[in-house]
């Protein structure tokens, strides 16, 4: 396997990966923004009100986009036995 073929693949399983992680983080990202706002217009300041909506609605994510994540997985495991086939 020469440089540009190893660049090639890393590049790819990180894509795969921003692929798979950019649901849930702007997920935690808009939910953590809201309850912010939330307790700021309120002035409510418990520490734990952040944690319980963001790690359900994360959770529920994760659940929503489990099968798109295993069909880029999939493909990205078929990519990697296609390229060590050819070798």
């Amino acid at each position: 396997m020469d440089s540009a073929s190893a660049i090639d693949f890393a590049r790819s399983a990180i894509i795969v990966l921003l692929e798979m992680i950019a649901p849930a983080m702007i997920t935690a990202l808009v939910v953590g923004l809201g309850i912010g706002l939330l307790q700021a217009l309120t002035q409510i300041q418990e520490q734990t009100l952040v944690f319980v909506p963001k790690i359900v609605a994360v959770f529920v994510v994760l659940l929503i986009f489990l099968p798109f994540a295993g069909s880029a997985l999939g493909s990205l495991m078929t990519d990697i036995a296609a390229r060590i086939a050819a070798y």
